[in-house]
């Protein structure tokens, strides 16, 4: 049950708040993000304003509206250049600069925006995943990624990618916690990925993590659901047929999204004994251009796999 090592790498609020989805193509792939004008450094500069306001000498109203516009164009120049952070934060991630995006964020870790907080808790996960990484450096990072998870989902419950990150970072946690606590928490990692998927349909990722949720409990051995149940009364169940469709969901939202959902779609297929869709998926993953150490290491398993199937 490796389900937490394995699963992958989410104007203003209200009348300020308009989501914007961008796309960048890099490396001939297009990825796309969610952006968010933030009202962070507004909240802050409409208290000054208002605190100064209020001892505020009696002006012309032609005083009082270039007042404004100075106002105006500084909350605009804040929101721009959180803006930026955004895009060079998911430019970074999209180029595989794990540890230089983690310490980008790391300037904003006290930040109340749930935009900055869910790519926290992202990078510093996975920064705990990183190979030179001590191993009391990585509890402490993992932890940590969850905080930033669990803030986010405070500040914004609305955002689908804090739910997404929160799952994720609840299931790393998972890892310590032990197995029954794991187990438990099971039901609530798909419940915050489902309605990941609920907030945003076309949430591949998402999508392809309750599939590997799927995954993970159907392969379970039958002494393993035996262990299980000695620990926890009514463990979550699942099936391959499950997983699968999440699978191909996932593909069918984004194709060719990303190699571990090409990997897990070929597994799928040859753990319900469909050799030929396996050698197809397996190929593919195979395939993959490896732009990061994951895919590489996808490229390996899917050689290996096609190896035992005689391909």
């Amino acid at each position: 049950m490796m389900f937490g090592a394995n699963i992958l790498r989410c104007a203003a609020r209200n009348v300020l708040s308009m989501p914007a989805l961008k796309t960048v193509k890099f490396r001939g792939h297009h990825r796309q993000y969610w952006t968010t004008f933030r009202k962070i450094t507004l909240t802050t500069i409409q208290a000054g304003t208002t605190t100064f306001l209020i001892t505020l000498p009696t002006l012309s109203y032609l005083g009082l509206e270039a007042y404004k516009k100075v106002q105006s164009a500084t909350v605009f120049h804040a929101l721009e250049k959180a803006e930026q952070v955004v895009e060079q934060a998911d430019y970074l991630y999209s180029c595989g600069e794990t540890e230089k995006l983690y310490q980008l964020l790391l300037q904003y870790k006290d930040s109340d925006d749930a935009e900055f907080l869910w790519r926290m808790a992202r990078a510093s996960r996975d920064v705990s995943l990183l190979a030179h990484i001590a191993a009391n450096e990585k509890k402490r990072l993992t932890y940590e990624a969850f905080e930033y998870a669990k803030k986010a989902l405070e500040k914004n419950d609305a955002c689908f990618a804090a739910h997404r990150w929160y799952a994720v970072c609840l299931s790393g946690i998972g890892e310590y916690e032990g197995i029954k606590v794991k187990i438990g928490q099971s039901f609530i990692i798909k419940t915050h990925l489902e309605r990941a998927v609920e907030l945003n349909p076309e949430d591949a990722t998402s999508i392809h993590i309750l599939g590997h949720w799927c995954f993970a409990f159907a392969e379970l051995a039958w002494y393993q659901r035996k262990l299980v149940a000695t620990v926890f009364p009514s463990p979550p169940t699942a099936t391959y047929e499950e997983a699968l469709a999440f699978f191909l969901k996932a593909e069918e939202v984004e194709p060719n999204f990303y190699s571990k959902n090409l990997l897990m779609l070929g597994k799928t297929y040859l753990a319900m004994k469909d050799t030929e869709k396996a050698l197809h998926w397996l190929s593919k993953a195979q395939e993959y251009p490896p732009h990061t150490e994951e895919d590489k290491q996808v490229h390996n398993e899917a050689r290996d796999l096609l190896k035992t199937v005689g391909a």
